[in-house]
């Protein structure tokens, strides 16, 4: 693993590990003073709103690194290994530019949507949308990565990754 991957593989967990607890630790919270007194939170609402794009535009990314998102690989199966090669580097870099792409459009929009405030804490939309577009470049980021290494392996293995989905040593 190389220094950009395991950069966003440690951010995208600690974003991961930090909303779910901030999300879970609020909910529990406001229910059991909902249930104790009868009232709740004015804010324990937005909160875990702000917070779910984090969590899960953090295990999308997780899940990219880790190679964990669906594929099918037959076609590629059936052509030779110089060929599939060539294909893989394309392929990634076509995906890195759409992820580009959108990460640009993305920001684009912050500046309309950052007018577009949360009800109580007068959060900004942008917010949401940053995720989604920090998001978009840590999976473009991961695309230039896995075209890269394609481009440095004389013979490109297609399927599944062949190491654990999640590192047992680092948990």
């Amino acid at each position: 693993m190389n220094f950009i991957e395991w950069a966003v593989v440690a951010l995208c967990r600690v974003l991961l590990w930090v909303s779910t607890v901030v999300i879970f630790v609020i909910l529990v919270a406001n229910t059991v003073l909902r249930y104790a007194t009868g009232a709740s939170l004015q804010w324990a609402n937005e909160v875990p709103e702000l917070l779910f794009p984090w969590l899960v535009m953090s295990g999308v990314v997780l899940a990219a690194a880790h190679g964990a998102h669906i594929t099918t690989t037959f076609l590629m199966d059936a052509v030779p290994a110089t060929l599939r090669r060539w294909a893989t580097i394309a392929s990634w870099l076509v995906v890195a530019a759409l992820y580009g792409t959108l990460a640009l459009a993305t920001y684009r929009m912050l500046d309309i949507v950052h007018d577009e405030k949360s009800p109580i804490l007068h959060v900004p939309g942008s917010l949401t949308y940053g995720c989604v577009m920090v998001g978009l470049l840590m999976l473009g980021l991961l695309a230039v990565k896995s075209a890269w290494n394609a481009w440095q392996s004389p013979h490109v293995e297609s399927g599944p990754r062949t190491e654990p989905a999640v590192p047992e040593a680092h948990w």
